[in-house]
C-alpha cells in the first residue's frame, strides 16, 4: 500500500531513517532504515518534498521522491551571544507577560531580510521544534504568504540560559543574513546534491 503526500524533512533520528512531517496531518513519520527505492541520502532537514511512501511494513519506505523546495533547517542549543533583536523581542514579551513575540529583521540598509520569533522554553519547546511535534510550518507559511514561496533558511536557537527559543527565518537561502547566522552559531551549510 502506498500513500502520496507532501512532507517536510525533519532532523534525521538515526542513520538510514528519515523523519518526515506530513503536511496534511502535521504528524511526524519515521521511515525504515533501509529498503528505500528513492535516494533519501540526498535529503536535508527543511526540504519540502513530494513523496510516495510504501506502507507494506509498519515502518514505511520511500518509493518515489521529488524535492519541491530545498529550504534548510538548522538547530543550535546553548548559543552565545544572543543577537540584539532576539534579546529585545524576548524582553518585550516578558514585560508584557506574553510567552511569545515576533519581529521583522532588517539588514544595515534597513531592508527586510527575515522574520524572528521568540517562544518561552517550557522544557520541551526546542526539542518539539526539532522533532516536528511542534511544527515550524505555520511560521514558514506566514512568511510565504507575504514574501512569496521560495527556498529559505530556518534557524532554531536556544540560548545558553535556556529561558526561551528563537526561530529565525532568513528570507534568502544562502543570503548574507543566513550566512551570518551560520557563521555566528557554527552551523555550516550542509553539502547539497547537485540538481
Amino acid at each position: 500500500m502506498t500513500d502520496d503526500g507532501r512532507y517536510r524533512v525533519l532532523a534525521v533520528p538515526e542513520a538510514g531513517t528519515v523523519r518526515l512531517l506530513d503536511l496534511e496531518t502535521y504528524e511526524p513519520i519515521v521511515t525504515a532504515g533501509e529498503g528505500h527505492d528513492a535516494p533519501v541520502e540526498d535529503l536535508r532537514p527543511g526540504y519540502l518534498v513530494d513523496a510516495s511512501l510504501d506502507w507494506s511494513d509498519p515502518e514505511p519506505t520511500v518509493a518515489t521522491l521529488s524535492v519541491r523546495r530545498p529550504t534548510r533547517y538548522a538547530f543550535a542549543d546553548g548559543i552565545e551571544p544572543v543577537f540584539d533583536v532576539a534579546a529585545d523581542a524576548w524582553d518585550e514579551a516578558r514585560a508584557a507577560g506574553d510567552s511569545m513575540n515576533s519581529r521583522v529583521t532588517r539588514n544595515t540598509d534597513s531592508e527586510v531580510n527575515g522574520v524572528l520569533y521568540v517562544f518561552a522554553e517550557d522544557g520541551t519547546t526546542f526539542e518539539s521544534f526539532r522533532d516536528g511535534t511542534r511544527p515550524l510550518e505555520p511560521l514558514i507559511e506566514k512568511v510565504n504568504e507575504s514574501e512569496g514561496s521560495a527556498p529559505r533558511e530556518v534557524f532554531v536557537l536556544r540560548p545558553a540560559g535556556g529561558e526561551f527559543v528563537i526561530v529565525t527565518i532568513a528570507l534568502r537561502k544562502d543570503g548574507q543574513f543566513a550566512e551570518t547566522l551560520r557563521d555566528t552559531y557554527d552551523r555550516p551549510a550542509p553539502s547539497e546534491p547537485l540538481a
